[in-house]
């Protein structure tokens, strides 16, 4: 029974935030409450929930204090130079700008945080979709996959999540996957060459001069493929309180700040009164190492986030209504983005504390026919695909992988060979609504989650084959 409920509650889940009869933030708390109920644990609830938010409560501290850190970074004008170098490289070409949103999240990916990567890459890349009337769920769908395929790095959690689960060294794991990893990313980058093609015939192409002085349009969302944008009209424009985009609502208040947004072009604007030409060294030196301290894990990353932005508000605006001024434009997005969280985690603290997840893996390894047993390795790699979705990389890596290993085992599969295929899925994960990062993607790019759902999941899930199918090509798994 827990099983079917569990499968129950996130098809309703998903329903409801892809025909956008609820928001995000109302389906993540409403739905598990009431599927809580309907197994006989509505007692619990608050155990659940607490233990839940407990568990994420340093991610919503990291992300709060990372929104306002890297948006006091794009303030100042620290990510200036890269918009220009991108946009005149590009050539206002979407087919390159596409490709360059990979690249550049590939790159930035390099750090091993999905939110540090969501928010360098959109905050360089925004202002050249909007300018360009480009599909913005092409920026975040390409963002995803390309962050995804470098999640698997060993610090960034996966591997080093299958590594702790089944007592093996995380090296041995991810060297052999690199070539498998490889051509995953190559996929990514044909990927976002034919979204940008695509782009390329729907909008044309523009001179540099054109791209500066082309007026941008309100809010415009498609799928990039045939030219079917959806304008969003007024105050619809803005999903969430504030603008942010995040799903969760629609707000009148995010008509002006959208305007105001496209008028500055942001990033390109010289004459925003925030920006800090004088320490551009020091921001640039700081954010360097920030991110080498969290390569290194000197500290824990919401300790490093907290000391940064404290640190980068004290030293670029050391009067203090500047920094309330700065503190309160970031607002929006802290709230919605940290709320987004403490929403998971309630579901997540319902599919864990009800006993849903458990079952749910049970069944999902209990239909596994004998006759697979010796190809284990495979089943593992399809089977990371929904079960990584579905759920947290904690509850797969150690509640459901080790099953697998110890079946796998039993059919002469070695340990190493399942854990490898235990990445396959990743690709995908990083678009799955439990994963905190995708909400700082899409509230930073004005996406709508169901939207981002609907346009990436397919191009998700077919990276993520093709990297499992360079690991069973090149005799990896």
């Amino acid at each position: 029974m827990l099983t079917i409920l569990g499968f129950a509650m996130i098809a309703t889940f998903l329903v409801l935030i892809m025909t956008k009869k609820m928001s995000p933030i109302a389906a993540l708390v409403l739905i598990p409450a009431l599927f809580c109920v309907a197994v006989g644990q509505g007692a619990q609830l608050g155990d659940y929930v607490i233990e839940g938010v407990g568990n994420l409560a340093p991610t919503a501290a990291m992300l709060m204090f990372a929104i306002v850190y890297f948006g006091v970074m794009i303030d100042v004008g620290l990510f200036d130079p890269i918009v220009r170098g991108i946009l005149k490289f590009c050539q206002a070409d979407p087919m390159r700008i596409v490709v360059g949103t990979a690249v550049l999240a590939a790159i930035v990916s390099l750090d091993g945080d999905g939110s540090t990567t969501f928010m360098i890459t959109v905050s360089a890349m925004y202002p050249l979709y909007k300018r360009l009337k480009m599909s913005l769920v092409v920026m975040t769908g390409v963002a995803a996959t390309a962050n995804g395929v470098m999640n698997t790095l060993p610090w960034g959690g996966p591997t080093a999540r299958a590594a702790t689960a089944l007592k093996l060294d995380a090296s041995e794991i991810f060297v052999p996957m690199i070539p498998a990893l490889a051509m995953g990313l190559l996929a990514v980058f044909v990927l976002a060459y034919v979204l940008g093609i695509r782009e390329r015939k729907r909008l044309g192409m523009l001179t540099l001069d054109e791209a500066l002085a082309r007026e941008p349009e309100p809010e415009t969302v498609s799928a990039g493929t045939g030219g079917k944008d959806r304008l969003r009209k007024g105050a619809a424009a803005s999903a969430s309180a504030g603008g942010t985009g995040t799903g969760s609502g629609a707000s009148a208040a995010g008509t002006e700040n959208e305007d105001e947004d496209d008028d500055a072009f942001q990033g390109l604007d010289p004459n925003r009164p925030t920006l800090r030409p004088k320490l551009y060294w020091f921001n640039a030196g700081l954010t360097a190492a920030l991110l080498t301290a969290m390569i290194m894990e000197l500290l824990p990353i919401p300790v490093l986030f907290l000391l940064g932005a404290a640190l980068a508000l004290t030293v670029n605006f050391p009067h203090m209504p500047d920094q309330r001024a700065r503190i309160a434009a970031h607002a929006d997005n802290v709230l919605n983005v940290s709320g987004m969280v403490f929403a998971a985690a309630v579901f997540t603290g319902v599919l864990t504390g009800t006993g849903m997840v458990e079952h749910m893996a049970d069944w999902v390894v209990g239909t596994v026919p004998e006759a697979m047993g010796p190809h284990m390795a495979i089943v593992t790699g399809l089977l990371s695909l929904p079960l990584t979705y579905f759920m947290s990389n904690d509850g797969f890596y150690f509640g459901v992988l080790p099953v697998l290993a110890e079946a796998g085992a039993a059919h002469g599969v070695s340990p190493v060979e399942i854990a490898r295929a235990s990445l396959a899925g990743q690709a995908l994960h990083m678009s799955s609504p439990l994963v905190p990062a995708v909400y700082v993607l899409v509230g930073m790019a004005k996406v709508e989650f169901g939207d981002h759902t609907r346009f990436t999941v397919k191009w998700a899930v077919l990276t993520s084959l093709v990297v499992l199918a360079a690991g069973i090509l090149f005799g990896i798994m």
